[in-house]
């Protein structure tokens, strides 16, 4: 179970309002960097997204100390860091936040789901679910669950499944 992730953003301050009306959450600041917000969902597992400036990195402490962060200046605007998130707004809630805010948002396939694509600032990638979109993801990644004991493999040992099949496209399941 994922608990918090964190993203780059342009605007942290604007960006944490936006996420917090779309997930009716909380936001908080975040005390280690300068600029930075938690947006907490509220829900049983504590869930939520940090947001840090473009181009914030963490590194790790020389000695034995937490991550610390520095400034990379030429960074670019996109990462590949992503998330799925189940939310309980609908789609067209979903949508008319993404329109109100001038960002890009709209519903793909993924193969066996469907996802909205939800570009924050038109440049950071979170893949939202609705319920029923959900019920189809868990459907859908139901055979990667606990395969290790029917795989015959012995603890540490790891099989590599192929996600290609011949009926399958290269960005599909």
């Amino acid at each position: 179970m994922i608990h918090h992730f964190s993203i780059p953003v342009q605007n942290t301050r604007h960006v944490s309002i936006a996420l917090a009306k779309l997930f009716n959450g909380t936001i908080t600041g975040f005390g280690p960097y300068e600029n930075s917000y938690i947006v907490w969902f509220g829900d049983e597992y504590g869930t939520a997204i940090e947001l840090f400036p473009n181009g914030t990195e963490m590194i790790p402490d020389q000695r034995m100390g937490q991550a610390n962060f520095i400034h990379n200046q030429s960074h670019s605007e996109f990462s590949a860091t992503h998330a799925a998130i189940s939310i309980k707004q609908s789609r067209e809630e979903m949508l008319g936040i993404a329109e109100e805010l001038g960002w890009r948002a709209l519903e793909l396939s993924r193969g066996g789901f469907n996802v909205i694509e939800f570009w924050i600032e038109n440049s950071v990638m979170i893949e939202l679910l609705t319920p029923d979109m959900a019920d189809q993801y868990l459907l859908a990644t139901k055979r990667f669950s606990r395969q290790l004991p029917r795989m015959g493999l012995l603890p540490g040992e790891y099989e590599i499944l192929s996600s290609h099949t011949a009926s399958s496209s290269p960005r599909s399941w």
